[in-house]
């Protein structure tokens, strides 16, 4: 519980999940059991992860060729979408519990220096953060997107919270809301939306946290825009666009307007996420020909990228550090769809033109 500062909002009308008591009394059992891994195994109410609230990991250090080096943790499942804490020490990241985008996904918090793994939701449905700027060193808070009943919307959480604590903050009939990004501020998100059922035809739309503002669309419905991510200064919206057959990385000012086409050549970009200091974009890339994706830097102007992964295998979902030291991203030995087991690494960034 949270009683020495204010709640996440004021309004009276913001739901609140009610896991958190439930949850408590389950991750004290089982820590007391001296259970030290997570299991999929369910509880007495439904949807609800068993898993002991703080885990202590223990892999081996491996390093690969290319410098990337893994991410001690031994959950199960397919982890995903790194994003860097504001003190570079932690990472926040998605863990599908099927497989690759599959089945149920919680959200995580490990401690990169102490190897320490904590719980932060889990509820038995599909929640998920985006790499980059869903970790606001503002207000200290997390956004995410859940796939809780009717259909996916946005929630915060305070970073240092625990599953029951989130608070929804979108609500519409007939659009879903996915993979949302904070203002540096932390008073606004973008985000990607569809109607309900449909899976083309994404529109990136912003929307203000406190509900004073309405929503508002910056991109056209008869275009396909995804995974919007806030640039660290504040003025910048990255975003991913599908023409002429594949994904391409764009950038417009905040109120829709000056949108940009940063990259080119032939091959799919996506998952872009920018430098601390604003002049880079790192994305994922399979261009050159390459059988699976990997990392590539661009800068934010455009120009020609230099790659910074040399894996046989998948690289995505890259998230830079706040200190612009280290990269952290997924990764699995081929192709990502129906990978059972993508697991986290990071990489330090090369030194880069002035």
């Amino acid at each position: 519980m949270h009683s020495a500062r204010p709640p996440l909002f004021s309004a009276g009308s913001l739901m609140r999940i009610p896991f958190a008591a439930v949850y408590s009394l389950m991750v004290f059992l089982l820590v007391v059991s001296g259970c030290l891994t997570i299991s999929p195994a369910q509880t007495g109410t439904p949807g609800l992860v068993m898993a002991p609230t703080l885990l202590k990991t223990g892999l081996p250090e491996v390093q690969r060729s290319d410098g990337a080096r893994q991410a001690r943790i031994t959950v199960g499942g397919s982890l995903q979408n790194p994003a860097w804490s504001p003190d570079n020490r932690s990472l926040l990241f998605t863990g599908f519990r099927e497989g690759y985008n599959l089945g149920s996904a919680d959200l995580f918090v490990f401690d990169t220096a102490s190897d320490n793994l904590r719980v932060l939701v889990s509820d038995g449905s599909e929640n998920v953060n985006l790499p980059g700027s869903s970790w606001n060193p503002f207000v200290r808070k997390i956004v995410f997107s859940s796939s809780r009943p009717p259909h996916d919307e946005i929630y915060l959480i305070y970073d240092d919270g625990s599953p029951g604590d989130e608070v929804r903050i979108t609500g519409r009939t007939g659009r879903v809301a996915y993979e949302p990004s904070l203002s540096p501020d932390g008073q606004w998100i973008v985000f990607e939306s569809h109607i309900v059922d449909v899976e083309e035809n994404g529109i990136i739309v912003k929307y203000r946290v406190d509900g004073t503002v309405p929503y508002q669309d910056l991109t056209s419905p008869a275009e396909d825009c995804r995974q919007p991510n806030w640039s660290p200064s504040g003025d910048k919206i990255l975003y991913q666009k599908f023409s002429a057959r594949q994904w391409d990385i764009w950038t417009m000012n905040i109120d829709g307007t000056d949108h940009k086409q940063v990259t080119g050549g032939l091959g799919d970009k996506t998952d872009a996420s920018t430098s601390p200091d604003g002049r880079w974009i790192v994305y994922s890339s399979d261009e050159n020909g390459l059988e699976y994706a990997n990392l590539f830097i661009i800068p934010l102007s455009g120009g020609n990228p230099l790659r910074l992964t040399q894996h046989a295998g998948y690289d995505g979902a890259p998230s830079w550090s706040p200190d612009g030291k280290r990269i952290a991203f997924e990764s699995c030995s081929g192709d990502a769809e129906g990978s059972p087991d993508t697991t986290l690494w990071i990489i330090d960034v090369p030194a880069l033109p002035k």
